[in-house]
């Protein structure tokens, strides 16, 4: 499903939800003579349960997804810190390695700030960056290492290889959380109970003498805007809403 638009998705899943409305009515007018009151109190109150647990798994959802959106947020500042204090500590190392690192470290960043605005859908272009990414992390560490062959000296050149360790990590860390998303189960189960919804809703009102359908339009226009807000927040470098890359383009 990480494929489809999250636009298409959502259109899918009014028109969906609409065309259950129908058919729940359908079948609530063909019943409504033979329903009689207690089935029809009944009947609405297990409407609502319904709602309140349509209601439920949509906040569930969101909130595992902004959770996910602040920590790809917080990853992003992560890296920008770590990568700036190993530019800073290039200043510590003997030349030629210190004009090395920094030269590497400048086009690391820019690397790095073009890396992340990838579709993670364009699989060979992604894994090509991902191997230029490794490529100059090793570049990096073997100035480092350099270095302190010639100098060892923990304050200087033993800070400089730490803040390249943490760099590493945290981009490590960084893409670990970019492939975090929701299961597809829990979309395709939020998908039944919306639909499901929707068709006990038109049967409620299919047993009632007005069968408004504005209501029910509107109700289905709101779950699939939530639902594409959803996934887009769960979609990191695919999406109209994105992680901004601040700190990396400051770091620059």
């Amino acid at each position: 499903m990480y494929n489809i638009n999250s636009i298409v998705i959502a259109l899918l899943l009014f028109v969906a939800i609409i065309a259950a409305n129908e058919v729940g009515i359908y079948f609530g007018e063909k019943f409504e003579r033979k329903a009689d009151d207690d089935a029809k109190s009944q009947s609405s109150s297990i409407q609502g349960g319904i709602l309140g647990m349509l209601a439920l798994i949509i906040g569930f959802s969101f909130s595992m997804s902004v959770s996910r959106y602040d920590n790809r947020a917080i990853e992003e500042v992560a890296e920008a810190n770590a990568i700036g204090t190993a530019m800073l500590r290039t200043q510590l190392l003997p030349d030629p390695e210190g004009f090395t690192a920094d030269s590497l470290m400048k086009l690391y960043v820019d690397h790095r700030i073009v890396s992340v605005k990838i579709d993670v859908t364009q699989e060979n272009q992604r894994m090509e960056l991902l191997e230029r990414t490794k490529d100059l992390q090793q570049q990096i560490w073997q100035v480092a290492i350099t270095a302190a062959e010639k100098t060892p000296n923990p304050v200087t050149t033993g800070y400089f290889v730490t803040s390249i360790n943490d760099m590493i990590d945290a981009q490590g860390k960084r893409n670990d959380v970019l492939q975090r998303s929701l299961p597809e189960l829990i979309y395709y189960l939020m998908f039944v109970i919306f639909i499901f919804a929707s068709l006990f809703t038109g049967y409620v009102s299919g047993l009632g003498k007005n069968n408004p359908r504005v209501p029910t339009i509107i109700m289905g226009f709101l779950i699939s805007l939530m639902i594409f807000v959803i996934i887009d927040l769960d979609r990191p470098r695919r999406g109209i809403i994105e992680v901004k890359q601040d700190s990396m383009e400051a770091l620059k």
